[in-house]
């Protein structure tokens, strides 16, 4: 997966289809996120449960154990093959899962002919229902964030005809996989098999090209995912 990814309905688009009766712990405005071009060590939704209740928070995109601060940049994906059993993200996992809603994320794929021209891809469900990246969060929640918030999006291998975009894709998941992937009373062995066979497949959805604009981590707008004609 690449490091961009579109969120741009109210969070309240995202909270009813994931979990309609359930209530939200914090404030959050009803206005459209329009974030179109999300980049990694931008500060972005993410959503967690605590209790029995949601809570919405903007969270860094990238994380790191204190240990490893400063020695290179953040990672952005944590890879399912090796999340739950590596020592680099044993701080947040089980406790810290969490969700990123999304509606599409971006890959670049290269030029046959100039491997140093690069096309970019939206990629986004067919019937246009909100995404649920499985992710990985460290949240205080107090007025203000510390430095070590932050968070990760789970990655699987692509299959069928999307490993021709990128061999690795966000973990995606169905409301109700989302749903027990944060409830905090979901075991540590029910996570680990939702991790691993949870993943919505390739047919549920659809790619196609968009303008090389996205590129720069300064371009906003819905231009951004409108289908390009190359």
């Amino acid at each position: 997966m690449c490091g961009r990814y579109s969120i741009y309905e109210p969070m309240d688009h995202y909270l009813k289809e994931l979990a309609p009766q359930q209530l939200v712990i914090n404030g959050y405005d009803l206005w459209p996120i329009e974030r179109y071009n999300v980049a990694p060590t931008t500060r972005v939704e993410i959503i967690q449960q605590v209790g029995n209740e949601l809570s919405v928070d903007k969270v860094r995109w990238g994380w790191s154990p204190f240990w490893a601060k400063g020695k290179r940049p953040d990672p952005i994906n944590a890879r399912v093959e090796t999340v739950m059993t590596g020592k680099f993200f044993k701080q947040l996992w089980p406790n810290g899962r969490a969700l990123a809603p999304a509606n599409g994320w971006f890959e670049w794929v290269k030029d046959a002919t100039d491997p140093k021209k690069k096309q970019p891809y939206f990629i986004t469900l067919k019937d246009q229902r909100p995404m649920f990246f499985a992710a990985l969060g460290e949240v205080h929640r107090g007025l203000e964030p510390i430095d070590s918030d932050g968070f990760v999006i789970i990655t699987a291998a692509s299959d069928a005809g999307m490993v021709d975009i990128h061999d690795r894709r966000p973990l995606v998941l169905t409301p109700e996989l989302a749903r027990e992937w944060i409830d905090p009373e979901t075991s540590t062995d029910r996570a680990v098999k939702i991790a691993v066979e949870g993943c919505r497949p390739t047919a549920d959805f659809t790619w196609y090209t968009v303008s090389k604009a996205v590129g720069n981590v300064r371009n906003q707008g819905s231009n951004l995912i409108t289908p390009t004609e190359e």
